[in-house]
Order: C-alpha cells, then structure tokens, then sequence
C-alpha cells in the first residue's frame, strides 16, 4: 500500500495569512503564532504575506482573492468571534468555516480555518496562547502539512 503524507517541513512555502483587526488584543497572538510556526518549520518569514481585514467577516472574500490569484501554497484565516447576547458569532462562525471549504475545494488551495469561536472572553484567551494553546499556530503547522500532502499527490 502506498501511502501519502505531509511532513512539517515549510521551506520554499508561500502562505498568506488572513487576519481580522476586529479583537485585535487577541488576533494578534494569533498571528504571533502563526509566524512563529511557519518559522520553526523552516520557513523564511519573508514567504509569509498579511493581509488585515476589519472583521471576521470579510476574511473570506480576501482568502478567496489569494487563492485565485494564485503564488501562495495556502491561507491561514485567523479571526476571534466570542458570542455575544445575540445570535451575532453563531451567524459569522458558520457563514466563514463553510466559506474556507468552498474556496478550498474550488481553488485547490487550502484555507485553513482559525477563526476562534468562543462563549466568552476567557475561553477566546486560552485559544489565542495560554492554556489551549494556541489557534494560530495549530493552522499554520496544519497549512504547512496540507501542503506538503497536497504535494505528495
């Protein structure tokens, strides 16, 4: 049996990462790690491209730009969404992880999906660096591998 699967090794990689300014105090951290990953993986910070949005919202239309346009191996989507009194986060959590899909599927390009959906505000801090790690850095090592996997095919 053959068997294909991606190693963690990101050098000569091109990946873009998508990051909303909305709950910067967290997506930043996110981006933090995301940079960090790419970087202990071998990757040349140079290879990274950031692309700020004003929310959650607007990340997919700016991941899809990325991937149709091509020279980029992948998008790391990055974003915080705590819920609210409202049904406000539930509505752009779901609208944005079915967004990452279909411009994944359509393009070939994978869109990794690091939107941290959370109940409240300590549930969204853990996700961003302290006790759940952090988001950011789980895309970018999950971008990288994709990659290499999609390579390997």
């Amino acid at each position: 049996m053959k068997e294909i699967a991606g190693d963690l090794i990101a050098s000569d990689m091109k990946i873009a990462i998508v990051v909303s300014r909305f709950n910067s105090f967290l997506t930043d951290q996110l981006v933090k790690g995301a940079v960090d990953a790419f970087v202990r993986h071998g990757g040349d910070e140079s290879a990274l491209t950031l692309v700020k949005v004003p929310g959650a919202y607007e990340i997919p239309l700016a991941a899809a730009k990325l991937a149709e346009r091509g020279g980029v191996d992948a998008v790391v989507a990055l974003g915080a969404v705590v819920q609210g009194a409202t049904p406000h986060a539930a509505l752009i959590n779901g609208t944005t992880s079915e967004a990452f899909a279909k411009i994944s599927l359509k393009t070939g390009i994978p869109v990794l999906d690091g939107v941290v959906a959370a109940e409240n505000l300590e549930q969204a801090v853990e996700r961003c660096g302290t006790k759940q790690g952090n988001k950011g850095a789980q895309c970018m090592i999950s971008a990288i591998e994709m990659v290499n996997v999609l390579k390997g095919i």
